[in-house]
Protein backbone atom coordinates (compact mmCIF):
# COMPACT_ATOMS: atom_id res chain seq x y z
CA UNK A 1 0.00 0.00 0.00
CA UNK A 2 1.24 3.32 -0.44
CA UNK A 3 1.96 5.91 1.48
CA UNK A 4 -1.00 9.08 1.82
CA UNK A 5 -0.83 11.97 -0.98
CA UNK A 6 1.04 14.36 1.75
CA UNK A 7 -0.46 17.51 0.43
CA UNK A 8 0.52 21.27 1.83
CA UNK A 9 -1.80 23.82 2.16
CA UNK A 10 -1.54 27.86 2.80
CA UNK A 11 -4.27 30.27 2.35
CA UNK A 12 -4.15 34.22 1.67
CA UNK A 13 -6.53 35.25 3.81
CA UNK A 14 -7.00 38.63 2.27
CA UNK A 15 -7.27 37.20 -1.13
CA UNK A 16 -10.58 37.93 -2.92
CA UNK A 17 -11.50 40.84 -0.35
CA UNK A 18 -11.13 43.97 -2.54
CA UNK A 19 -13.78 42.49 -5.18
CA UNK A 20 -16.99 42.84 -3.51
CA UNK A 21 -15.93 46.77 -3.37
CA UNK A 22 -14.64 47.15 -6.54
CA UNK A 23 -10.97 47.41 -5.56
CA UNK A 24 -9.69 45.55 -8.41
CA UNK A 25 -7.22 43.38 -6.44
CA UNK A 26 -6.37 42.47 -2.77
CA UNK A 27 -2.78 43.53 -3.01
CA UNK A 28 -3.26 47.59 -1.94
CA UNK A 29 -3.14 49.22 1.32
CA UNK A 30 -6.30 49.99 1.25
CA UNK A 31 -7.56 46.10 0.42
CA UNK A 32 -5.38 45.97 3.61
CA UNK A 33 -7.45 47.94 5.82
CA UNK A 34 -10.92 46.02 4.48
CA UNK A 35 -9.52 42.43 4.58
CA UNK A 36 -8.72 43.47 8.57
CA UNK A 37 -12.11 44.60 9.10
CA UNK A 38 -13.98 41.68 6.56
CA UNK A 39 -12.52 39.05 8.62
CA UNK A 40 -12.74 40.35 12.37
CA UNK A 41 -16.25 40.45 10.60
CA UNK A 42 -16.19 36.68 10.21
CA UNK A 43 -15.80 36.92 6.39
CA UNK A 44 -13.52 34.47 5.12
CA UNK A 45 -13.60 34.25 1.43
CA UNK A 46 -10.37 32.85 0.74
CA UNK A 47 -10.64 29.80 3.68
CA UNK A 48 -14.35 29.46 2.80
CA UNK A 49 -13.64 28.45 -0.93
CA UNK A 50 -10.30 25.90 0.71
CA UNK A 51 -12.87 24.35 2.70
CA UNK A 52 -15.32 23.31 -0.46
CA UNK A 53 -12.25 22.18 -2.15
CA UNK A 54 -11.07 20.12 1.16
CA UNK A 55 -14.87 18.61 1.54
CA UNK A 56 -14.52 17.02 -1.83
CA UNK A 57 -11.97 14.80 -0.48
CA UNK A 58 -13.52 13.31 2.31
CA UNK A 59 -14.32 9.85 0.61
CA UNK A 60 -10.40 9.46 0.41
CA UNK A 61 -9.15 11.05 3.52
CA UNK A 62 -7.72 8.16 4.89
CA UNK A 63 -5.34 8.18 1.26
CA UNK A 64 -4.28 11.91 2.34
CA UNK A 65 -2.01 13.65 5.03
CA UNK A 66 -2.62 17.10 5.44
CA UNK A 67 0.47 19.82 6.39
CA UNK A 68 -0.52 23.30 6.65
CA UNK A 69 -0.01 26.81 7.49
CA UNK A 70 -1.57 27.90 10.85
CA UNK A 71 -4.72 29.88 12.17
CA UNK A 72 -6.75 31.71 9.08
CA UNK A 73 -3.44 30.62 6.49
CA UNK A 74 -4.30 27.18 6.32
CA UNK A 75 -5.19 25.64 10.01
CA UNK A 76 -8.95 27.05 10.15
CA UNK A 77 -9.90 25.67 6.89
CA UNK A 78 -8.81 22.51 7.49
CA UNK A 79 -10.10 21.94 10.79
CA UNK A 80 -13.87 23.51 9.50
CA UNK A 81 -13.26 20.82 6.07
CA UNK A 82 -12.98 18.17 8.87
CA UNK A 83 -9.12 17.39 8.65
CA UNK A 84 -6.54 16.94 11.60
CA UNK A 85 -3.37 18.67 9.79
CA UNK A 86 -0.30 18.85 11.09
CA UNK A 87 1.05 22.44 11.35
CA UNK A 88 4.24 23.34 10.27
CA UNK A 89 4.25 26.70 11.68
CA UNK A 90 1.80 30.10 11.84
CA UNK A 91 2.67 34.11 10.89
CA UNK A 92 3.46 36.16 13.87
CA UNK A 93 1.80 38.82 12.00
CA UNK A 94 -1.85 39.48 12.21
CA UNK A 95 -1.86 41.40 9.09
CA UNK A 96 -0.41 38.75 7.20
CA UNK A 97 1.62 39.97 3.92
CA UNK A 98 3.41 38.00 0.71
CA UNK A 99 6.49 37.66 2.83
CA UNK A 100 4.19 35.72 4.87
CA UNK A 101 2.84 33.58 2.01
CA UNK A 102 6.55 32.46 0.66
CA UNK A 103 7.74 31.52 3.94
CA UNK A 104 4.85 29.24 4.49
CA UNK A 105 5.08 27.82 0.95
CA UNK A 106 9.01 27.31 1.40
CA UNK A 107 8.66 25.81 5.24
CA UNK A 108 6.06 23.68 3.31
CA UNK A 109 7.81 22.20 0.50
CA UNK A 110 10.90 21.29 2.60
CA UNK A 111 9.15 19.13 4.68
CA UNK A 112 8.57 16.76 1.29
CA UNK A 113 4.73 16.87 0.18
CA UNK A 114 4.13 15.79 -3.11
CA UNK A 115 1.87 18.63 -3.81
CA UNK A 116 1.59 22.30 -2.70
CA UNK A 117 -1.97 23.39 -2.61
CA UNK A 118 -2.45 27.31 -2.33
CA UNK A 119 -5.98 29.41 -1.88
CA UNK A 120 -5.42 33.09 -3.85
CA UNK A 121 -5.39 34.97 -6.88
CA UNK A 122 -2.64 36.18 -8.97
CA UNK A 123 -0.07 37.71 -6.38
CA UNK A 124 -0.71 34.51 -4.26
CA UNK A 125 0.54 32.39 -7.28
CA UNK A 126 3.34 34.76 -8.05
CA UNK A 127 4.43 34.51 -4.20
CA UNK A 128 4.23 30.87 -4.56
CA UNK A 129 6.46 30.55 -7.92
CA UNK A 130 9.30 32.67 -6.16
CA UNK A 131 9.48 29.97 -2.99
CA UNK A 132 9.26 26.99 -4.75
CA UNK A 133 10.19 27.75 -8.49
CA UNK A 134 9.18 25.83 -11.32
CA UNK A 135 9.81 22.26 -10.53
CA UNK A 136 7.87 21.91 -7.62
CA UNK A 137 3.86 20.68 -8.32
CA UNK A 138 1.47 23.03 -7.51
CA UNK A 139 -2.46 23.76 -7.58
CA UNK A 140 -4.06 26.78 -6.84
CA UNK A 141 -7.67 27.05 -5.73
CA UNK A 142 -9.26 30.33 -7.02
CA UNK A 143 -10.27 32.77 -4.55
CA UNK A 144 -8.81 36.21 -5.66
CA UNK A 145 -9.85 38.85 -7.76
CA UNK A 146 -7.13 38.74 -10.28
CA UNK A 147 -7.34 35.48 -12.09
CA UNK A 148 -5.11 35.84 -15.12
CA UNK A 149 -2.80 32.63 -14.90
CA UNK A 150 -2.96 28.91 -15.45
CA UNK A 151 -2.53 27.44 -12.06
CA UNK A 152 -5.97 27.28 -10.66
CA UNK A 153 -8.22 24.59 -11.08
CA UNK A 154 -11.82 26.09 -12.45
CA UNK A 155 -13.54 26.31 -9.06
CA UNK A 156 -12.57 25.09 -5.85
CA UNK A 157 -14.92 22.29 -6.23
CA UNK A 158 -13.01 20.85 -9.49
CA UNK A 159 -9.24 21.35 -7.44
CA UNK A 160 -10.62 18.77 -5.06
CA UNK A 161 -11.56 16.56 -6.99
CA UNK A 162 -8.93 16.41 -8.97
CA UNK A 163 -6.86 15.64 -5.77
CA UNK A 164 -8.99 12.95 -5.28
CA UNK A 165 -7.71 11.45 -8.63
CA UNK A 166 -4.14 11.49 -7.49
CA UNK A 167 -5.00 10.26 -4.40
CA UNK A 168 -6.47 7.48 -5.41
CA UNK A 169 -3.61 7.01 -8.07
CA UNK A 170 -5.77 8.19 -10.98
CA UNK A 171 -4.25 8.98 -14.22
CA UNK A 172 -3.04 12.70 -13.51
CA UNK A 173 -1.28 15.03 -16.25
CA UNK A 174 1.66 17.78 -14.91
CA UNK A 175 1.49 20.50 -17.58
CA UNK A 176 3.99 24.11 -17.31
CA UNK A 177 0.99 26.91 -16.78
CA UNK A 178 1.79 30.63 -16.75
CA UNK A 179 2.07 32.69 -13.43
CA UNK A 180 0.99 36.36 -14.37
CA UNK A 181 -0.05 39.37 -12.32
CA UNK A 182 -1.95 42.35 -13.13
CA UNK A 183 -0.49 46.12 -12.69
CA UNK A 184 -3.59 46.90 -10.32
CA UNK A 185 -2.99 50.42 -10.54
CA UNK A 186 -2.98 50.68 -14.25
CA UNK A 187 -6.63 48.22 -14.00
CA UNK A 188 -7.53 50.73 -11.49
CA UNK A 189 -7.57 53.27 -14.41
CA UNK A 190 -8.73 50.57 -17.15
CA UNK A 191 -5.95 49.82 -18.07
CA UNK A 192 -4.65 46.08 -18.39
CA UNK A 193 -0.98 45.54 -17.93
CA UNK A 194 -0.06 41.69 -16.84
CA UNK A 195 3.73 40.52 -16.62
CA UNK A 196 4.55 36.72 -17.06
CA UNK A 197 6.77 35.54 -14.11
CA UNK A 198 7.32 31.95 -14.88
CA UNK A 199 5.93 28.32 -15.14
CA UNK A 200 4.44 26.05 -12.59
CA UNK A 201 3.99 22.15 -12.85
CA UNK A 202 0.04 21.77 -11.86
CA UNK A 203 -1.92 18.56 -12.09
CA UNK A 204 -4.50 18.32 -15.02
CA UNK A 205 -6.62 15.27 -15.51
CA UNK A 206 -5.33 12.42 -17.37
CA UNK A 207 -5.50 12.24 -20.52
CA UNK A 208 -4.13 10.48 -23.88
CA UNK A 209 -2.75 13.20 -25.80
CA UNK A 210 -0.64 11.90 -28.95
CA UNK A 211 1.14 8.59 -29.71
CA UNK A 212 -2.39 7.41 -30.73
CA UNK A 213 -3.73 5.15 -33.26
CA UNK A 214 -7.41 4.35 -33.18
CA UNK A 215 -10.22 4.21 -30.63
CA UNK A 216 -7.99 6.17 -28.44
CA UNK A 217 -5.42 3.35 -27.91
CA UNK A 218 -2.09 3.97 -26.98
CA UNK A 219 1.02 2.83 -29.40
CA UNK A 220 3.74 2.03 -26.99
CA UNK A 221 5.86 2.37 -29.59
CA UNK A 222 5.28 5.71 -30.35
CA UNK A 223 5.33 6.43 -27.04
CA UNK A 224 8.41 4.77 -26.66
CA UNK A 225 9.86 6.72 -29.38
CA UNK A 226 8.58 10.61 -28.16
CA UNK A 227 10.01 9.73 -24.79
CA UNK A 228 13.04 8.98 -26.11
CA UNK A 229 13.23 12.08 -28.38
CA UNK A 230 12.64 14.32 -25.64
CA UNK A 231 15.11 13.01 -23.03
CA UNK A 232 17.93 13.08 -26.04
CA UNK A 233 16.88 16.25 -26.89
CA UNK A 234 18.08 17.45 -23.35
CA UNK A 235 20.71 15.43 -22.53
CA UNK A 236 23.97 17.83 -21.06
CA UNK A 237 27.34 16.72 -22.53
CA UNK A 238 28.94 16.92 -18.53
CA UNK A 239 25.84 14.32 -17.16
CA UNK A 240 26.52 10.54 -17.16
CA UNK A 241 23.57 9.01 -18.14
CA UNK A 242 22.56 5.22 -16.73
CA UNK A 243 19.98 3.54 -18.96
CA UNK A 244 18.36 0.82 -17.32
CA UNK A 245 16.97 -2.32 -18.94
CA UNK A 246 13.89 -2.20 -20.87
CA UNK A 247 12.02 -1.87 -24.27
CA UNK A 248 11.02 2.12 -23.30
CA UNK A 249 14.76 2.66 -22.31
CA UNK A 250 16.13 0.62 -25.49
CA UNK A 251 14.37 3.77 -27.65
CA UNK A 252 16.79 5.95 -26.24
CA UNK A 253 19.84 4.11 -27.12
CA UNK A 254 17.81 3.34 -30.74
CA UNK A 255 17.20 7.39 -30.96
CA UNK A 256 21.14 8.19 -30.11
CA UNK A 257 22.09 5.58 -32.54
CA UNK A 258 24.45 4.16 -30.13
CA UNK A 259 23.95 -0.36 -29.52
CA UNK A 260 21.40 -1.44 -26.77
CA UNK A 261 21.57 -4.43 -23.59
CA UNK A 262 17.93 -4.62 -23.46
CA UNK A 263 18.28 -6.84 -20.50
CA UNK A 264 21.27 -4.58 -18.92
CA UNK A 265 22.14 -1.10 -18.00
CA UNK A 266 24.46 0.40 -20.27
CA UNK A 267 25.94 3.59 -19.43
CA UNK A 268 26.20 7.16 -21.93
CA UNK A 269 27.96 10.71 -21.99
CA UNK A 270 28.20 13.24 -24.52
CA UNK A 271 25.86 11.15 -26.53
CA UNK A 272 28.34 8.41 -26.35
CA UNK A 273 28.20 4.68 -25.14
CA UNK A 274 30.44 5.03 -22.37
CA UNK A 275 30.08 0.74 -21.09
CA UNK A 276 27.75 -1.36 -21.98
CA UNK A 277 25.74 -4.27 -19.70
CA UNK A 278 27.51 -2.91 -16.88
CA UNK A 279 27.21 -4.77 -12.85
CA UNK A 280 27.07 -2.79 -10.00
CA UNK A 281 31.06 -2.67 -9.41
CA UNK A 282 31.27 -0.89 -12.59
CA UNK A 283 28.81 1.67 -11.74
CA UNK A 284 30.17 2.29 -8.57
CA UNK A 285 33.48 2.78 -10.40
CA UNK A 286 32.32 4.98 -13.01
CA UNK A 287 30.55 7.33 -10.11
CA UNK A 288 34.09 7.27 -7.90
CA UNK A 289 33.85 11.18 -8.23
CA UNK A 290 31.41 12.99 -6.08
CA UNK A 291 31.67 15.38 -8.16
CA UNK A 292 30.98 13.88 -11.35
CA UNK A 293 26.74 14.40 -12.16
CA UNK A 294 24.58 11.24 -13.13
CA UNK A 295 20.85 11.36 -14.19
CA UNK A 296 19.35 7.08 -13.94
CA UNK A 297 16.77 6.57 -16.06
CA UNK A 298 14.61 3.18 -15.61
CA UNK A 299 10.93 2.07 -16.59
CA UNK A 300 8.78 -0.20 -14.92
CA UNK A 301 8.43 -3.89 -15.47
CA UNK A 302 4.51 -4.29 -17.05
CA UNK A 303 2.30 -5.93 -14.95
CA UNK A 304 3.80 -6.18 -12.03
CA UNK A 305 4.98 -2.61 -11.61
CA UNK A 306 8.16 -2.70 -10.22
CA UNK A 307 10.66 -0.08 -10.86
CA UNK A 308 13.53 -1.28 -8.55
CA UNK A 309 14.57 -4.82 -7.69
CA UNK A 310 13.04 -6.66 -10.36
CA UNK A 311 15.70 -6.79 -13.52
CA UNK A 312 17.72 -4.31 -12.42
CA UNK A 313 19.28 -5.04 -9.29
CA UNK A 314 22.79 -3.34 -10.54
CA UNK A 315 20.95 -0.37 -9.53
CA UNK A 316 21.93 -1.63 -5.66
CA UNK A 317 21.21 0.73 -2.72
CA UNK A 318 24.81 1.98 -3.14
CA UNK A 319 24.24 3.05 -6.67
CA UNK A 320 21.03 4.78 -5.90
CA UNK A 321 22.41 6.78 -3.18
CA UNK A 322 25.41 7.73 -5.20
CA UNK A 323 22.74 9.01 -7.58
CA UNK A 324 20.66 10.68 -5.59
CA UNK A 325 16.55 10.16 -5.46
CA UNK A 326 16.05 14.00 -7.28
CA UNK A 327 18.36 12.70 -10.05
CA UNK A 328 16.03 9.59 -11.23
CA UNK A 329 13.50 9.63 -13.79
CA UNK A 330 11.08 7.08 -14.47
CA UNK A 331 9.73 6.37 -18.21
CA UNK A 332 6.54 4.55 -18.88
CA UNK A 333 3.83 4.46 -21.10
CA UNK A 334 0.35 5.64 -19.97
CA UNK A 335 -1.10 2.25 -20.89
CA UNK A 336 1.07 0.58 -18.86
CA UNK A 337 0.31 2.71 -15.87
CA UNK A 338 -3.35 2.82 -16.74
CA UNK A 339 -2.95 -1.33 -16.68
CA UNK A 340 -1.99 -1.47 -12.68
CA UNK A 341 -5.18 -0.11 -11.85
CA UNK A 342 -4.61 2.15 -9.34
CA UNK A 343 -2.03 0.53 -7.66
CA UNK A 344 1.26 1.72 -6.96
CA UNK A 345 4.65 1.77 -9.10
CA UNK A 346 6.70 -0.50 -6.55
CA UNK A 347 10.42 -0.14 -5.03
CA UNK A 348 12.06 -3.05 -3.64
CA UNK A 349 15.99 -2.60 -3.30
CA UNK A 350 16.16 -5.02 -0.29
CA UNK A 351 16.95 -1.49 1.88
CA UNK A 352 13.86 -0.92 3.91
CA UNK A 353 15.51 2.98 4.38
CA UNK A 354 16.29 3.58 1.11
CA UNK A 355 12.49 1.95 0.18
CA UNK A 356 10.48 4.12 2.50
CA UNK A 357 12.93 7.24 0.92
CA UNK A 358 11.91 6.64 -2.63
CA UNK A 359 8.52 6.32 -1.72
CA UNK A 360 5.50 8.60 -2.28
CA UNK A 361 4.11 10.75 -5.47
CA UNK A 362 6.92 11.23 -8.43
CA UNK A 363 6.78 12.33 -11.50
CA UNK A 364 6.90 10.18 -14.58
CA UNK A 365 7.83 10.85 -17.93
CA UNK A 366 4.74 9.25 -20.32
CA UNK A 367 5.43 11.35 -23.64
CA UNK A 368 7.50 14.02 -25.23
CA UNK A 369 7.12 16.52 -22.56
CA UNK A 370 4.36 14.94 -21.13
CA UNK A 371 4.28 14.07 -17.16
CA UNK A 372 1.92 12.18 -14.79
CA UNK A 373 2.17 12.62 -10.95
CA UNK A 374 1.92 9.29 -9.70
CA UNK A 375 2.74 6.69 -6.26
CA UNK A 376 5.77 4.64 -5.28
CA UNK A 377 5.59 2.26 -2.79
CA UNK A 378 7.59 -0.52 -0.96
CA UNK A 379 6.46 -3.70 -2.42
CA UNK A 380 4.02 -5.06 0.60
Amino acid sequence: MSRPLRLGLVVNPFAGIGGSVALKGSDSEEAHHLAQSQLAAGKRRAGERVVRALERLQPCKDRIELLCWGNEMGGFSASAAGFTAREIGSSDNEDTSAADTRSAARALAAQGIDLLLFAGGDGTARDVFDAVGSEFPVLGIPAGVKMHSGVFAVSPEAAGDLLVQLAQAGLVDLWPREVRDIDEEAFRQDRVKTRFYGEMLVPAEGRYLQQTKVAGRESVELVAAEIAAGIVEHMEPAVLYLIGPGSTTAAIMEELGLPNTLLGVDVVANRQLIASDVDEAALLDLLADPDQAVQMILTAIGGQGHVFGRGNQQFSPAVIRRVGNDNIQVIAAKSKITALEGRPLLVDTNDVELDEALSGYRSILTGYEDRILYPLARTP
